[in-house]
């Protein structure tokens, strides 16, 4: 089945799109995505191509191992389908086996994608584990950093915002765009569902943290104080 997956995705490459986003997902030397190749398949495509095929953890896991964006993609399509499908026991060991090959979810959409949807229904169910994003965000791969504030827009949405608030200030000083794009981000979200959470951690950091961190966290602010906290003055 694996191969019959894979002809078809190959199929229905497009080099000039495949072109455009090896750009715009930074492939180059020295560039965070460098080495990924992209065969130029939208993502809806994917979406449905995905949905057709009911793969293993091991065929999922040589999806995950391809130099090929697409592939990768499509593997967490899968896998996150099949987690939603799963009893309790196989949730388990499907956020174990997406946690092991976490470097392998080596590019932004594929943390974005995942990470809320696996790692972080999977914690929010089960808090036990959650020494397990903690030490994601102590680690040095970008990657693995990023899937643990990811993890906790899934806690964000469901109003819990301990974990998300503790893992931003874990990042606060991380060097990344990346991070501080992600972490700005859940920040943001957290001020939609409660204001006042949000801005009581900025009074805290806001100070100390990246100028993109900050411009995340303020976007959806009202002009005035926005300007304020990008000022130094609140």
């Amino acid at each position: 089945m694996l191969k019959q997956f894979r002809k078809e995705l190959k199929s229905l490459a497009n080099p000039e799109q495949a072109k455009q986003l090896q750009r715009f997902f930074k492939t180059g030397v020295g560039q965070y995505g460098e080495g990924d190749i992209f065969l130029g398949i939208k993502v809806p495509v994917q979406r449905s191509i995905a949905k057709k095929y009911d793969l293993s953890l091991s065929e999922i896991s040589g999806l995950l191992d391809s130099e090929i964006h697409e592939e990768r993609l499509c593997g967490l399509f899968i896998l996150i389908s099949k987690y939603k499908r799963a009893d309790e026991k196989e949730k388990k060991n499907i956020f174990n086996f997406y946690m092991s090959k976490a470097e392998r979810v080596n590019n932004w959409d594929l943390v974005d994608l995942s990470a809320p949807n696996i790692s972080g229904h999977y914690l929010f169910h089960n808090k036990e584990d959650l020494k397990r994003i903690y030490e994601f965000a102590h680690s040095e791969n970008l990657w693995k950093k990023r899937i643990a504030i990811l993890s906790t827009f899934y806690f964000i949405q469901e109003k819990d915002f301990d974990d998300a608030l503790a893992i931003a200030e874990l990042l606060l000083n991380d060097s990344h765009d990346l991070i501080h794009k992600a972490v700005g981000w859940m920040l943001r979200e957290i001020g939609k569902k409660d204001l006042e959470k949000e801005e009581e951690f900025l009074r805290k950091n806001y100070k100390d943290m990246p100028r993109t961190m900050l411009r995340y966290a303020i976007e959806k602010f009202e002009e005035g104080k926005r300007k304020a906290y990008l000022r130094g003055e609140i």
